[in-house]
């Protein structure tokens, strides 16, 4: 019992081991252990404000580094400024600073081919790593170890991107400088921005960066239209941009492009067969050459917005292109330092489709920097439609209108017509087809200078006058300056209802139209203009019924400084000009030799749509009208007797005017002529005249005076009033307006005196009137002399001859001569 009873106590009382058994769940724990455990956690208590601490250093440390050492990111756009047609083709780029054509590119503007193949072939993990690939540094570092070469390459495309942003050196340090910029680059931007920063900085050769730039100078496309085999290429080229550039060396390219095609295929992004066809494909790149059209009219969009990375404008790319190579070639053979401009416009949009601004951009002898689209420079005769629309509107002529192409003076202004001749009566149709000068100026007489010049600055046209010049006559002749843009803008109105309007270069330049002239007036001298046959064209020579009719008008100013050209058709208007941008003449260039074939060349190649050869509508204000002249009335209302030559004319609101009356008529009064007559004798009878109690009325219809010499014998003869009864006084009537010719009698033959150097010199005068007398050779004007004054001319031409002298009152003759050989 004793025994048992000692050892009950012993087993139930826990030793100190047994203790730490029963807390511990039976671990072999031992003093030892426990104190290194004390230990390690009490060093970690001591170290742990260190590490707080040396942390906090070290991102302190990270971020005064970064902010000692900022990434060079962009601070502002510095790609270059790219100017594009409609489309999106390329007009022409503008080099960064630094010559450097980089066009702008996102993620959402280059195909995805093209971001397939960059993706899978550069950096497969780019959305997935913080800038640095470890496992690909490992490897391509194995490789190279293994190989001593380079096989494959271990950047991401954030560290390619750091080492175009900061180049560095190919040294253990560049490395490491390499990735903490990428690093840093991760740190401040997400991954589309550092994307888009690759897509638009990429090497490729030469100043070429980005591959927007690239595929537009290597494949002539934008990279949003890459094949599968364009996208491999332009993908594996920033590898090594010199060595794979496809225009020097399409071997290794096409090799590189290859390997990319392999790899994305054996990835599974791309099918076999897609890869197949692309392999076929050859690689076909183009010389670098950037693009360079409509290149004044972009360097002019720049200059408006040069902050601006894309200007899209309204151009026809194609037609842009075409047309460049047809003025260089229309005019390669003009002599040096001439240059043409040439627009084209849309009638409906006011858009320019095509801007040609000089005929060789950048040629210096024909100074091709300056852009006469927008070059002040005489008009000629360009404004001429304008002013018979405004003296329709304004009620003082209709489309047949009697005007009269003669010598005159007006106000000491005495103009001459382009080939110095003169035709006599005309109608106002007439006048403006041919573009006579007098008619012109008589018109603007009437209209006033001052309140055309405003009518045209309020439609668009501005006129530039010298300093202190007022307009004056001489302005419908060319004597101002205006602009090949706004003469194109103003005759859009003759197929725009009469509305002019300011030509648009961009989709977002405003719409701005202004009224020129009514849409009536507009019709009439568009009709006038357009039945004017093409040169060359003569009536049932040439169908032309399938090409839309043009409305034309040419021009050439004063020294034959400007030769102008513009058209318009329902669809557009095309101005054309040719020229020295110095202002020296060009001799013998002139309007309908120079300018008008290249605009007829343009018309005809513009594109074409059903109803463009239909004749617009006749506008209800708008009506046919036979009138008769001389007077100028209508035939229903003018007696059969004075109805001396019929026509067909064109009138606005049913307006009829008569022909205007003379500035200077002495011998009798204008238009209507009435007097009394003896009924027996069938003569003239004068107020107060006695012992003729049968008397009847009459009257005739006069020619103006001035038209005299070109009117027929039956014309004249119409128009003379009977002799005066020999018992009546006079009445001032009965002079006939007959001049003489002193100095040379009719039908003579004049012969060239011996041994002179000239041909027959004459000293001639008129008799017969105080007024100034003009003098015309084979109707061009070669004199003017005052009353009986003489003048001297050599008549060196030989052959048959007409000599005309024309007074201002009226008197005329003429007389007939030969000159022998």
């Amino acid at each position: 019992m004793a025994s048992g009873t000692s050892r009950t106590p012993a087993a139930q009382s826990p030793s100190p081991a047994g203790r730490g058994v029963g807390v511990r769940g039976g671990s072999n724990s031992n003093p030892e252990t426990k104190s290194k455990s004390r230990r390690v956690l009490g060093l970690f208590r001591r170290l742990l404000p260190w590490l707080r601490w040396g942390t906090v250093a070290m991102l302190s440390l990270l971020l005064v580094l970064d902010l000692a050492f900022p990434p060079p990111l962009p601070k502002s756009r510095d790609t270059s400024t790219l100017v594009v047609a409609g489309d999106g083709t390329p007009l022409r780029a503008f080099a960064d600073t630094q010559g450097v054509w980089r066009y702008p590119a996102d993620a959402k503007t280059v195909s995805p081919l093209y971001l397939q193949a960059l993706l899978t072939y550069e950096d497969r993990w780019f959305w997935r790593h913080p800038g640095i690939n470890p496992w690909a540094l490992l490897r391509a570092g194995g490789q190279m170890l293994a190989e001593r070469r380079i096989v494959s390459g271990g950047s991401t495309l954030t560290m390619q991107v750091a080492r175009i942003l900061d180049p560095h050196t190919r040294t253990p340090w560049g490395k490491v400088k390499q990735l903490l910029r990428a690093l840093q680059l991760e740190a401040h931007l997400d991954k589309a921005q550092i994307l888009d920063l690759y897509l638009e900085r990429a090497p490729y050769g030469g100043t070429i960066e980005g591959v927007e730039a690239a595929s537009w100078a290597y494949l002539g496309k934008p990279a949003a239209r890459l094949s599968h085999a364009e996208a491999a290429l332009l993908a594996v080229l920033p590898q090594s941009p010199s060595r794979l550039r496809p225009d020097r060396h399409p071997e290794a390219a096409r090799q590189a492009r290859d390997k990319v095609l392999a790899r994305m295929a054996e990835l599974g992004a791309w099918s076999a067969e897609d890869v197949a066809d692309a392999r076929v494909e050859p690689v076909v790149a183009r010389s670098l050459q950037q693009p360079l059209h409509a290149a004044l009219l972009a360097q002019r969009l720049r200059s408006g917005q040069p902050r601006a990375a894309h200007i899209r404008t309204t151009i026809d790319s194609g037609l842009q292109r075409t047309l460049e190579e047809r003025v260089a070639a229309y005019f390669s053979q003009l002599p040096e330092r001439t240059s043409a401009a040439l627009l084209v416009m849309d009638n409906a949009t006011l858009e320019a489709r095509a801007y040609v601004g000089s005929v060789a951009f950048g040629d210096k002898a024909r100074l091709g920097h300056v852009d006469m689209v927008q070059a002040w420079r005489s008009p000629g005769s360009t404004l001429k439609p304008f002013l018979y629309g405004m003296a329709l509107d304004d009620g003082l002529i209709h489309s047949e209108s009697l005007l009269v192409d003669a010598p005159q003076s007006f106000g000491g202004y005495r103009p001459g017509n382009f080939d110095a001749a003169f035709n006599g009566p005309v109608g106002a149709a007439t006048a403006l087809r041919l573009s006579l000068n007098v008619p012109a100026v008589d018109l603007l007489d009437r209209v006033g200078p001052s309140r055309f010049a405003a009518r045209l600055g309020n439609a668009g046209i501005k006129l530039r006058f010298p300093h202190g010049v007022q307009p004056n006559l001489a302005l419908i002749l060319g004597g101002t300056g205006a602009r090949l843009e706004d003469l194109v803008g103003a005759f859009a109105a003759l197929n725009r209802e009469g509305i002019a309007g300011r030509v648009r270069y961009t989709p977002d330049d405003p719409r701005i139209e202004r009224r020129l002239v009514s849409p009536g007036a507009a019709w009439i001298v568009r009709d006038i203009l357009q039945s004017n046959p093409r040169p060359g064209y003569g009536l049932g020579t040439f169908d032309t019924g399938g090409r839309p009719p043009v409305a034309w008008k040419t021009g050439t100013s004063y020294g034959y400084r400007d030769a102008w050209a513009i058209g318009s058709t329902r669809r557009y208007t095309v101005g054309v000009w040719v020229g020295r941008p110095d202002g020296t003449p060009l001799p013998g260039q002139y309007g309908a030799v120079t300018a008008l074939p290249l605009m007829f060349e343009v018309i005809d190649s513009l594109p074409r749509q059903p109803g463009d050869s239909a004749a617009p509508a006749m506008p209800a204000s708008v009506g046919e009208v036979a009138v008769c002249w001389p007077l100028g009335i209508a035939a229903a209302d003018t007696p059969p007797a004075m109805c001396q030559r019929r026509l067909e004319a064109l009138a606005l609101d049913a307006t009829v005017p008569p022909t205007f009356a003379e500035r200077d008529a002495r011998l009798w009064q204008s238009g209507q002529v009435r007097f009394e007559v003896d009924a027996r004798s069938g003569q003239r009878l004068s107020a107060g005249c006695e012992g003729h109690p049968q008397r009847q009325a009459r009257e005739v219809a006069r020619w103006p005076a001035l038209a005299s010499p070109w009117l027929s014998q039956a014309q004249r003869q119409a128009q003379r009033l009977p002799p005066l009864a020999p018992d009546c006084p006079d009445d001032g009537r009965g002079n006939d307006g007959m001049l003489h010719i002193d100095g040379l009698t009719d039908r003579a033959t004049l012969a060239r005196a011996p041994g002179a150097t000239h041909g027959p010199r004459l000293q001639l005068r008129a008799i017969g009137s105080e007024a100034t007398v003009q003098w015309l050779l084979d109707g061009r004007w070669i004199a003017q002399t005052e009353g009986a004054r003489t003048f001297v001319r050599d008549f060196d031409e030989p052959g048959e001859h007409s000599l005309t002298a024309l007074a201002a009152d009226g008197a005329w003759t003429r007389i007939r001569f030969r000159v022998a050989p």
